[in-house]
């Protein structure tokens, strides 16, 4: 790890908050935020709350025009950082001061276009403070977590972001054939003792099989990993309103770096494995030799939608521990100390278990 690339990983998600100027209220003239408790935009100033003109919800597209698709989201601008290289969709009347994941205010307007519009957006549903609650009592029931961390824990530099994500509907119609494996135990006799074996019985498989997918979650961004989308999830984009600006005031939103191409790729390959995985449950086995599976996709319809995460860390012993949580259900994931402690005596208590056992059987 270069010495740059370090400075920015001790600086992720640091005091600085995102400066921005927002949507104007249009009692007073102050500037008004989304507020996801009411579900409508607040004043700052007076206090004022107004309802979002209701624009329906996202409808699904047909895939052939995701490459086609000219539409721009001309109403926002992108912003790069330097340091770490993450972009971030900023709203035209907004101007990025810090890049809220790594930190850094080396932050710079880049004349490319944002890409696609978002067809639908999740609204946030939680407050910050409400995550920063939530954080930190994770962090307290985590076992392996050191004592004095969990005493003194505390949640830091939250920040609402919305994340791009494709979703994907798909019907699939699937013809397979493999050859799977059981295990049997045969026992003869050495000397009067028993002596157990461990064979295997193979059989042939061949068949047909149905599988119908709706909003599969591809993310889009490499800002934050599918694994911890997965852990975060469900989002409901099915339900989701159709995109407006007024649901990202007081709010910033990553834009999506994989193309929509290589996202449709990458879900065919996650959907194979759905697939092969329900084709495996109709089956009694104990191993694969192999299976070969043939997959029509039917029917095939996506979105681009923006969903709600919140972003932090924990400091511990000057290091940053990263947390995710779902600005719509409160879901979380992330990443604790360890205390090596108890790691260790959590593995001589199961060593303890298996030699106790391997003795009784033995005596026994």
């Amino acid at each position: 790890m270069s010495e740059n690339t370090a400075d920015v990983q001790d600086k992720l998600y640091t005091d600085e908050k995102l400066g921005t100027t927002t949507y104007k209220c249009p009692n007073c003239g102050g500037d008004a935020e989304f507020d996801p408790k009411e579900q409508a935009m607040r004043c700052l100033y007076c206090d004022s709350v107004f309802q979002i003109d209701d624009n329906g919800t996202v409808t699904e597209n047909d895939l052939s025009e995701l490459l086609k698709d000219a539409k721009v989201w001309d109403e926002a601008e992108v912003y790069q950082c330097q340091s770490c290289g993450a972009k971030e969709i900023i709203d035209k009347q907004e101007v990025a001061l810090v890049c809220p994941f790594c930190g850094t205010n080396n932050v710079i307007k880049t004349e490319e276009l944002p890409g696609l519009k978002p067809h639908g957006v999740v609204p946030f549903k939680l407050d910050n403070a409400k995550a920063e609650t939530i954080a930190t009592n994770w962090a307290k029931r985590k076992y392996y977590a050191p004592r004095d961390f969990k005493k003194s824990v505390k949640a830091e530099n939250i920040h609402g972001i919305y994340n791009p994500v494709f979703t994907f509907d798909a019907d699939t119609q699937n013809t397979y054939e493999g050859r799977l494996g059981k295990h049997y135990t045969t026992t003869s006799y050495v000397n009067g003792r028993p002596v157990h074996r461990t064979n295997t019985r193979y059989f042939s498989i061949k068949g047909s099989l149905d599988v119908k997918f709706d909003d599969f979650i591809v993310q889009a961004s490499s800002n934050m990993s599918l694994d911890n989308i997965r852990a975060i999830e469900p989002f409901k984009t099915n339900d989701a309103p159709k995109y407006k600006p007024d649901y990202l005031r007081g709010y910033s939103a990553s834009t999506y770096n994989k193309s929509g191409s290589a996202c449709w790729d990458e879900c065919k390959t996650l959907m194979s494995a759905r697939i092969e995985k329900k084709i495996l449950s109709k089956y009694d086995y104990d191993v694969k030799s192999y299976l070969n599976v043939k997959t029509a996709f039917l029917k095939q319809k996506y979105k681009y939608v923006l969903v709600p995460v919140y972003v932090g860390h924990y400091k511990y012993k000057n290091k940053l521990y990263n947390f995710f949580i779902n600005g719509e259900s409160g879901r979380i994931t992330g990443k604790t100390p360890v205390s090596g402690w108890k790691v260790f005596f959590t593995v001589l208590f199961c060593i303890a278990i298996v030699v106790g056992i391997a003795l009784l059987s033995y005596f026994t």
